[in-house]
């Protein structure tokens, strides 16, 4: 099936269209600094696997953790090299290029706050900023909009951020008015992904419970996606893996060109799923190197369509918390805690693995299980909202990412 797309309420839709009239009065970010600085947020949704995207292969006990499913230089699908101590999974190779080309970095053993194994938790804490879940409804990005706001650098009455997706991502929601795009083709949802969906909403939106059980029943009821699409004329790309390819780069791609136009949005959000590999995972092939490759995919698909505009763009890849170190009974991984982040784009001082890396001996990992998290997300985020937009360090500290004075930004993250 695929899901309905996102109703906005009427004040939604009078807010939306107010900002659109206005795009074309809006300043640019930094302007008076001669800079039109962009970022993209992509959130993978279900956790990534951190170990499986970015594989320490210069770590002595990798080989016994992972076994035959552990990613090494020398395999039939060797991993592509990013320093002595880390490989990139083989599906990336373009952002292995990127990385070689100084125009991506990786930071590995990364976390939230977040230490429970909640995806819905775990997402609210990474796209909310704040460390306990449910505490507000407004998104790190959106809060980070409004403080350059508060100098002149942008005006509110035009939408300055754009979020991708069935629903507007929450790392964008907020005061700030947000321009929404839902993709032509969205993702069939599997009958986990729709119970977990049913039992979220009828604990926190009854009557979006009530409304998605219909839209399912609805949807088991007519003609699949394929044949629906066949109806209207719109032929979609062929089931599987060649349609994840196909709707990561198409969201992704659309993304770009907003930010791209000169009168168009500087920051956006854009959200993917399927990341949540407890079954039959794969390593150099398989489940997450499959996802890994539309995602791979999809900057390209954002390089492409930013055109000039490319060298002043941040893209920040992130996720609510890793998986287990070792594989489970049934060739997967669960819910873990440390993974990594990706940062791409022209403005990224890159070609570089940030990471304090905390071992993968028994007593190293995070109770007993997982890669331990060694740099909070929120310092690495912190970094590039201070160094690329210019948000002042202490809005940073008190309302971007409340009550994080204790986490210093990390520096030298941009060019």
């Amino acid at each position: 099936m695929t899901f309905c797309r996102h109703l906005p309420s009427r004040r939604e839709m009078l807010i939306g269209s107010g900002a659109l009239f206005a795009w074309t009065q809006m300043p640019k970010l930094a302007r008076a600094e001669g800079r039109d600085p962009r970022m993209l947020v992509i959130v993978l949704r279900g956790a990534l696997d951190g170990l499986g995207a970015v594989a320490p292969v210069g770590d002595p006990d990798w080989i016994s953790l992972r076994g035959d499913r552990a990613l090494v230089l020398d395999g039939k699908t060797p991993a592509l090299p990013l320093d002595s101590l880390f490989a990139l999974n083989p599906a990336m190779p373009n952002l292995h290029r990127l990385y070689k080309a100084q125009q991506a970095s990786i930071v590995h053993a990364t976390a939230t706050p977040y230490r429970e194994r909640s995806h819905f938790d775990g997402q609210d804490v990474l796209e909310s900023g704040v460390a306990r879940p449910g505490a507000i409804d407004t998104g790190w990005l959106n809060r980070a909009l409004l403080a350059l706001a508060s100098d002149g650098r942008v005006d509110l009455r035009g939408s300055r951020a754009i979020g991708v997706g069935p629903v507007t991502p929450l790392v964008v929601r907020g005061k700030a008015p947000v321009m929404s795009w839902v993709p032509q083709q969205l993702l069939p949802a599997s009958d986990d992904t729709q119970a977990r969906l049913l039992d979220l909403y009828q604990h926190t939106d009854p009557g979006l419970a009530v409304a998605l059980e219909a839209r399912i029943r609805l949807a088991a009821l007519g003609p699949t996606g394929g044949e629906a699409s066949k109806s209207a004329g719109t032929p979609l790309p062929p089931p599987g893996i060649a349609r994840v390819r196909a709707y990561f780069a198409d969201a992704a791609g659309t993304a770009a060109r907003f930010l791209a136009k000169p009168d168009g949005p500087r920051v956006g959000a854009v959200g993917f799923v399927g990341w949540d590999t407890h079954i039959n995972e794969g390593a150099a092939s398989g489940q997450l190197a499959n996802l890994l490759g539309a995602l791979d995919g999809a900057l390209a698909a954002i390089e492409t369509n930013m055109g000039e505009a490319w060298r002043e763009t941040v893209v920040a890849i992130v996720t609510e918390f890793g998986r287990t170190a070792r594989i489970n009974g049934t060739a997967g991984t669960d819910h873990g805690t440390g993974t990594v982040a990706f940062l791409a784009g022209g403005a990224i001082q890159g070609g570089r693995m940030i990471a304090d890396w905390p071992g993968l001996k028994p007593g190293q990992l995070y109770e007993g299980r997982d890669l331990k998290p060694t740099t909070d997300l929120r310092s690495v985020l912190k970094g590039l909202l201070r160094d690329h937009l210019r948000v002042e360090e202490s809005v940073l500290a008190s309302t971007v990412f409340p009550d994080s004075a204790n986490i210093v930004p990390t520096a030298g993250l941009v060019g």
